[in-house]
């Protein structure tokens, strides 16, 4: 059963969908990386976006956080088009965790004064919790950036959803780790995803897509190829790619 806060964390989670992209575009020295790119998704459940390297995928994410401006095209969440209003309600981690120069808590307590959340009693406890969930109560004072890369990926983690977020971004957070951290990120996916957090997760990984994710958008030339049930589109894609993709053939983006 879910207390007020997860309640209240799913109402706020909620306002924020349906997300809609209609003809999103993004041209870098003339060149488009997405191209016309259109997709709904709902709120609930964790979404997996696939596809060949260089089909946009990460930069998808990243209009979507708002990091890089789009040359043209619609991101609508829930009707609100202002990203920076709804900015603070999202998070991010990738590939390579990225991490002050500082101890372990001081990267924990850093977020909280971005998220503006001055209150110390309020702090102590969510940063207890966050080393708790990642498991590094016994590195709290070590240097972030010493840490193992598993160790640094569950703290990047932590330090996202300390604060609940309302949308995560994961751009294949578990690409580089061994089965063990991989297990770890999965169930903090899956935790956060039960406690409200709607998830976007990019992965190369067709069987953590299987374990994950409920849907799958499948990307190619910048702009949505397929979207559907995960088991659906992995066993039954319609598409020309997306067939050579799950067959496990070789796929890039310039070919033919």
């Amino acid at each position: 059963m879910l207390n007020q806060s997860s309640n209240q964390k799913m109402s706020q989670k909620h306002e924020l969908f349906p997300l809609k992209v209609e003809n999103l575009a993004l041209e870098v020295n003339g060149k488009k990386l997405i191209n016309n790119l259109s997709f709904k998704l709902e709120a609930n459940g964790i979404t997996a976006l696939m596809g060949p390297n260089g089909a946009g995928k990460s930069l998808t994410l990243r209009l979507l956080h708002n990091l890089i401006e789009k040359t043209s095209g619609t991101i609508s969440w829930n009707n609100q088009t202002n990203q920076k209003l709804i900015q603070n309600a999202q998070a991010m981690v990738f590939q390579k965790p990225v991490l002050l120069r500082r101890s372990v808590i001081e990267n924990l307590r850093y977020n909280l004064h971005v998220k503006k959340i001055p209150n110390k009693t309020e702090q102590a406890n969510l940063i207890e919790e966050a080393l708790t969930r990642a498991g590094l109560k016994g590195h709290a004072n070590n240097p972030a950036r010493l840490l193992s890369g598993g160790e640094q990926q569950k703290l990047a983690m932590a330090r996202a959803l300390m604060t609940k977020p309302s949308i995560l971004f994961l751009d294949e957070p578990t690409a580089s780790l061994d089965p063990n951290s991989t297990l770890v990120i999965e169930d903090l996916i899956k935790e956060a995803n039960d406690q409200g957090t709607k998830i976007i997760l990019i992965t190369h990984d067709i069987g953590q897509a299987k374990r994950l994710a409920e849907e799958i958008l499948f990307l190619t030339g910048g702009k949505v190829c397929e979207q559907g049930k995960t088991l659906d589109l992995i066993n039954n894609p319609q598409t020309k790619q997306a067939k050579q993709y799950f067959s496990g053939e070789i796929v890039t983006e310039n070919q033919k």
